[in-house]
């Protein structure tokens, strides 16, 4: 029942808040590899919306072929991390491949479908920052959770890219 209810749910905010890529705008994109699109990365950050409420210990698990089509599943735990598990599965296709690899639009159940657009990428490719194209809604993503001091560069780093971070939440791991 709570599965229907998360598909359910996942589809009227798709449906609402689905942001076309806009005519030759949308924020900078940076140059990703392939790999980043494979493994589990852990959601650190994100714009509060009514899908994600009671969501803790978020992550995205990719799996990507050298064709750029990449399997994903986003899953999170019901109000605290050893509650019940909720999942969603998509298939992306990255819209830039064998360019930048930063621009990844998924299609979930029910004709759902997000763009999401890498803006920045660690150095030593730990973390990343993620937005749709109109800057509405931002994430933070982490391969391993984040101490105090590296979320806070994180942030300060979504705030240079010009997003509100006073808008981000912070779920619990």
């Amino acid at each position: 029942m709570l599965a229907k209810a998360f598909m359910l749910s996942a589809a009227t905010l798709a449906l609402a808040g689905c942001a076309s890529v806009p005519e030759g705008g949308g924020p900078a994109t940076v140059q990703v590899p392939l790999s980043h699109y494979s493994g589990t990365w852990l959601e650190i950050g994100r714009r509060p919306m009514w899908l994600t409420d009671g969501c803790v210990a978020g992550y995205s698990t990719y799996s990507s072929d050298e064709k750029g089509e990449v399997a994903v599943e986003d899953g999170c735990y019901k109000d605290t991390p050893s509650g019940k598990l909720k999942t969603i599965r998509g298939q992306g296709t990255i819209e830039d491949f064998g360019g930048a690899n930063a621009k990844l639009k998924v299609r979930y159940p029910l004709f759902i479908t997000w763009h999401y657009w890498v803006l920045y990428e660690a150095p030593d490719n730990s973390w990343f920052i993620s937005a749709d194209p109109k800057m509405k809604n931002l994430w933070i993503y982490a391969r391993k959770v984040p101490s105090d001091a590296e979320r806070s560069v994180m942030v300060a780093k979504a705030k240079e890219l010009g997003y509100d971070t006073n808008q981000l939440e912070f779920p619990a791991f």
